[in-house]
């Protein structure tokens, strides 16, 4: 963890030394750790980035990504951030990870993702792979695509879909 800056005294370094990473509210959001079974480690997916302005924490089944704001996502330093397949943009969620751990164990997940989950998600993802996430189509940015209940869904591969998002929001 020397790489990250990270010691396992801390929320995070524990979760990335003890753990291949946790999977919460029935598998939608993928906290990353030391890596296991299709979920990347917390120091692999890191060192892939090629600035340092920002820490991927966690993943949802959608494409979502958490960060720790290191300066670069113009939010706060040390604040969880989200970026959203919904907004195509970073914004702040007001609480560093420790906090943001807390909030996603105790129930802050479903009023955060109210919109974007359809009847049965729950029931569905338990046939996703962790290397595997689901593509909606229309896609939740697109007008047509809020209404979660209404569009199609496919398994695809996660870095597919993490890579449809990017070249979308770069051209947007």
């Amino acid at each position: 963890m020397a790489g990250l800056q990270l010691t396992e005294w801390s929320t995070l370094g524990a979760i990335a030394v003890h753990t291949g990473g946790l999977l919460l509210d029935n598998r939608w959001l993928r906290m990353l750790g030391g890596g296991a079974h299709g979920l990347p480690a917390l120091a692999e997916q890191n060192s892939l980035e090629s600035s340092r302005s920002h820490l991927v924490v966690a993943f949802d089944v959608l494409g979502g990504q958490f960060a720790i704001d290191g300066g670069g996502l113009g939010i706060a330093a040390g604040e969880v951030c989200y970026w959203g397949p919904d907004t195509l943009a970073w914004s702040g969620i007001g609480v560093g990870y420790s906090a943001f751990l807390r909030w996603a164990l105790g129930g802050g997940l479903a009023e955060f993702y109210g919109s974007l989950r359809w009847e049965g998600w729950q029931e569905e993802n338990r046939v996703l792979r962790m290397d595997q996430g689901w593509s909606l189509y229309p896609p939740p940015f697109a007008e047509q695509g809020k209404d979660a209940n209404a569009v199609s869904r496919a398994s695809v591969p996660f870095g597919e879909l993490l890579g449809f998002y990017a070249d979308v929001a770069r051209q947007l």
